[in-house]
């Protein structure tokens, strides 16, 4: 199996995890394990590796690509149950912790996957192919008012409306099964003149239903503040985000956790009692060079921040 993931940020990720060889990290998005490998070989054998994905291909790519090492360990989960999965192999806390976020090329170029718009395929979008729910469910099953929100909040959409609308009308006819008639309703959905001048008409619609599919904003915003709970003093978490709803997240996150304090600004003092857990390491997402948006299309949108917990 080839999980064509070619690892966004690579050297800027691992240079700011500051890894110690004897410490421990999680890989909450495994993939194909590009980002771990160069982890693993900086441990000693004392350290420890937990590569954590929901998608079987990636835990078997990851697998084969990880082999070398006795000290990893994989396990098929969402980063989401990361304290239950922790606290299952008996690991308290943590030095470090990665994330590499949206879909992975892989997933993009497998047809059968159905995240792409450029295959025709059945309408998946599954992360995790255990879960019953497809994004044909969504596109079939969903009312105009509630697909209307997801292109808007998620895809940020300017034709949202009129997208879901077309799309409840086309379904009326009979259910929508593929991908290509879904790009179909959504080209039509959207005027002339706007689609000369704009990239792939689908990318936003296509992008709003996977992130509604798996509940990708909602386990990042839930699980945050419970990863950099779990790292132990100096250890850092870093986050790539790939668009904006999920850089926005991470940034206010960060924000939040180095500085909770809830008083308003014209007290003198702290009463609130809330204590920072640590630094901002990034002020400003870190985002791939020129010769890696050219190597690497799919690095365009890349924006990896970093957090420390207070020593």
């Amino acid at each position: 199996m080839n999980f064509g993931h070619k690892p966004v940020l690579l050297n800027e990720t691992i240079d700011n995890l500051c890894v110690k060889p004897e410490g421990t990290y999680v890989d909450g998005t495994l993939g194909g394990g590009g980002h771990s490998y160069e982890v693993a070989r900086r441990l000693s054998p004392q350290g420890r590796l937990i590569g954590i994905d929901q998608d079987a291909d990636a835990i078997r790519a990851a697998g084969q690509r990880l082999s070398e090492f006795g000290n990893v360990t994989i396990i098929r989960s969402n980063y989401c149950y990361i304290r239950k999965e922790l606290e299952g192999i008996h690991i308290k806390g943590v030095d470090g912790i990665l994330l590499d976020l949206g879909v992975s090329s892989y997933q993009l170029d497998t047809p059968s996957r159905g995240f792409s718009y450029n295959f025709d395929s059945p309408l998946d979008m599954r992360m995790d192919t255990r879960s019953e729910l497809t994004a044909g469910d969504i596109i079939n099953g969903y009312s105009e008012a509630e697909l209307y929100r997801i292109l808007r909040d998620y895809g940020e959409e300017r034709f949202a409306g009129s997208i879901a609308r077309n799309i409840v009308a086309a379904r009326s006819k009979g259910e929508i099964r593929s991908t290509f008639e879904l790009v179909e309703i959504i080209r039509s959905s959207i005027p002339m003149k706007i689609r000369k001048s704009m990239g792939h008409p689908a990318k936003q619609t296509f992008q709003a239903i996977r992130i509604e599919l798996n509940h990708e904003l909602d386990v990042l915003r839930d699980t945050l503040d419970d990863m950099i709970e779990l790292l132990n003093p100096g250890g850092r978490i870093c986050i790539i985000t790939f668009h904006s709803l999920e850089d926005r997240i991470v940034k206010t996150g960060f924000r939040r956790n180095e500085d909770p304090c809830t008083c308003p600004k014209n007290f003198p003092v702290c009463v609130c009692g809330k204590v920072s857990m640590g630094r901002v390491v990034t002020r400003k997402p870190i985002i791939p060079g020129e010769e890696e948006m050219r190597d690497n299309p799919r690095s365009k949108s890349a924006k990896l921040r970093v957090f420390e917990k207070r020593g």
